[in-house]
């Protein structure tokens, strides 16, 4: 299927899919009709079983997306925006498939927060990562940029960037813990599919099991967290893979997985 304001690519050889916002003349700002590409994207890479890590990225130089299109004007007979939220992702709580942020250059707002709400972000040397809203008169809330951002870094630094609006660079967003890695602008896509591809080597079951224990006991007490039944856990402990990665251990060799 082709789309107006994103790229889907699928490379099943290696288990992954790169998705990239693309209204470059916009710095990738997202408007509904982006949502809406962005959704049944996601859905699509949700569903795909030879697809085990997804990397998202900005398609140009200046931008990974600005956020917010303000400048759209949504019409009357548009569609309500889809549960999963802004960009397809905001809110798509039960997305255990590990996603990777790939951020080459602005991010803002709701950029930002499409970012936080990935597993992995890998930054380009040039990025810069805010969350402006205050400064037009706004509050990210109902999209969890004031909510993921002081659980994600220390809470004073947090504070600093909601309140004031104003954006850090790359290397101090790196200091302070919110990516995993910043490069070279040149080197942002082979780094974000390099841990692509440490990802891949793991038993994809496994991965989304410990995705969704983590997501699902990070706001419960320890003791209560480690006696939940998660179903991901579940699925795993009776899987094809589970029996692969302990023959494969047994006999010295690299597992075949299968998602099975």
């Amino acid at each position: 299927m082709a789309y107006e304001f994103a790229i889907y690519e699928k490379r099943p050889d290696k288990h992954l899919a790169v998705i990239t916002m693309n209204r470059p003349e916009v710095m990738n700002a997202l408007h509904l009709p982006a949502t809406l590409e962005l959704t049944a994207i996601w859905d699509d890479f949700a569903a795909d079983p030879d697809l085990w890590v997804a990397i998202l990225t900005g398609a140009g130089e200046r931008a990974f997306s600005a956020g917010n299109d303000l400048k759209y004007r949504p019409a009357p007979d548009d569609p309500p925006r889809p549960p999963t939220g802004w960009g397809g992702l905001l809110t798509r709580f039960d997305l255990y498939k590990p996603t990777i942020a790939a951020i080459n250059g602005w991010a803002m707002g709701g950029g930002l927060e499409i970012a936080l709400a990935c597993d992995i972000i890998v930054a380009a040397e040039t990025a810069r990562l805010g969350m402006p809203e205050v400064r037009v008169g706004g509050a990210p809330s109902e999209s969890g940029g004031a909510h993921r951002l002081p659980r994600q870094i220390p809470s004073r630094i947090a504070m600093a960037m909601l309140l004031t609006g104003r954006p850090i660079a790359a290397a101090e967003a790196y200091r302070v813990g919110l990516v995993n890695e910043v490069v070279p602008a040149d080197q942002l896509m082979a780094a974000a599919e390099r841990w692509a591809a440490a990802i891949a080597e793991a038993s994809p079951l496994a991965v989304r099991a410990v995705k969704e224990a983590a997501l699902s006991g990070a706001d419960l007490p320890l003791e209560t967290a480690m006696a939940v039944d998660y179903p991901g856990i579940d699925r795993l402990r009776e899987s094809i893979d589970r029996e692969e990665g302990r023959r494969a251990f047994r006999e010295k060799r690299e597992p075949q997985w299968s998602g099975r």
